[in-house]
């Protein structure tokens, strides 16, 4: 062999040896990875969620201004309009007020400059343009308020987008390793669950029944239903089948029950259950068992309440 192809050899032994250096993670390595995943992506799906709901209210506030602003617009013109008719009747020989340029003015300053200049003006039109003045003011007023609420809306939807693409992320690196353990559960979007034969009675019977009918659904960030949940979007829909109204994310559902709260040796059917640092939300279903949408790659389930860990808290809607 000669010395160059000796040199090639050595090299490609040393790459190969490099390569086979870098071992591939153990299945206990994956799992805890995993399992630190899962504890971050239920945090970070809350704040998803709850941006999103900022956003819709910020949305709806907006919308709700900018109708009050569109009536308001039509006010100040027919008070504009009124005023400058009776103005014109009035004086249509004063050429030195420019009439014809003060009708066409489209802003309402200029035009209260303009009515300004008349010295004999009667107790109605003066009374007239003093409303007018007022109209003005209240539309910059509806104006600004309509301004600030989109800005705001328009902020919220780009954090919105940007914790968007933080779950994406998390949730594609939890199906590669949940894939890589052949552990991945696509569901069933048209499950139809299973009865609920437990103890609950009432409306925690009914919310429950709810719950029971989602079970081998997938779990989806973001899941409100019907073919997919996320934890907090299953409790939510399920206690609004019951009647009662629970805010949209873990987090506000647990503070929505500060005075609701029930120490965990007295649990009843129904009951929510948090853990997860307030990101995971789940039910109790009575008999030691809980029903969750439990994360990513996974589907609606009834579980032990042993194998639910990390409880810090439990309310009673």
């Amino acid at each position: 062999m000669s010395v160059a192809a000796g040199l090639v050899v050595a090299v490609m032994a040393t790459q190969t040896s490099g390569a086979e250096a870098k071992p591939k993670p153990t299945v206990a390595q994956v799992k805890a990875r995993l399992a630190k995943l899962d504890k971050q992506a239920d945090k970070v799906v809350d704040r998803y969620n709850l941006a999103g709901e900022q956003w819709k209210k910020a949305r709806k506030e907006y919308n709700s201004l900018n109708g009050r602003l569109k009536q308001e617009l039509g006010r100040v013109d027919e008070l504009r309009l009124g005023l400058v008719s009776v103005a014109v009747s009035t004086y249509q020989s004063g050429d030195v007020l420019s009439w014809s340029n003060l009708i066409t003015q489209p802003d309402p300053e200029s035009l209260l400059a303009g009515l300004a200049s008349i010295d004999q003006m009667s107790t109605g039109r003066s009374r007239t343009m003093t409303e007018y003045e007022q109209a003005t003011r209240s539309l910059k007023g509806q104006r600004d308020k309509a301004k600030g609420a989109y800005d705001k809306a328009i902020k919220l939807l780009d954090d919105l987008r940007r914790q968007k693409k933080d779950v994406e992320k998390l949730v594609g690196e939890q199906e590669r390793l949940l894939r890589r353990l052949n552990a991945y559960n696509a569901g069933n979007p048209n499950s139809p669950g299973i009865k609920y034969t437990g103890p609950a009675s009432g409306n925690a019977r009914a919310a429950l029944q709810f719950a029971f009918a989602q079970v081998g659904k997938p779990y989806r960030y973001g899941g409100t239903g019907p073919s997919g949940w996320d934890c907090s979007g299953l409790t939510q829909a399920s206690w609004r089948a019951a009647g009662v109204s629970l805010p949209r994310t873990a987090a506000e559902q647990y503070s929505w029950g500060a005075s609701r709260r029930v120490p965990l040796n007295a649990l009843q059917p129904g009951d929510l259950l948090f853990a997860g640092g307030l990101g995971h939300v789940g039910m109790y279903a009575g008999g030691g068992k809980m029903v969750h949408a439990p994360r990513t790659g996974d589907v609606v389930k009834v579980v032990p309440l042993s194998s639910y860990r990390g409880i810090i808290g439990a309310v009673r809607p």
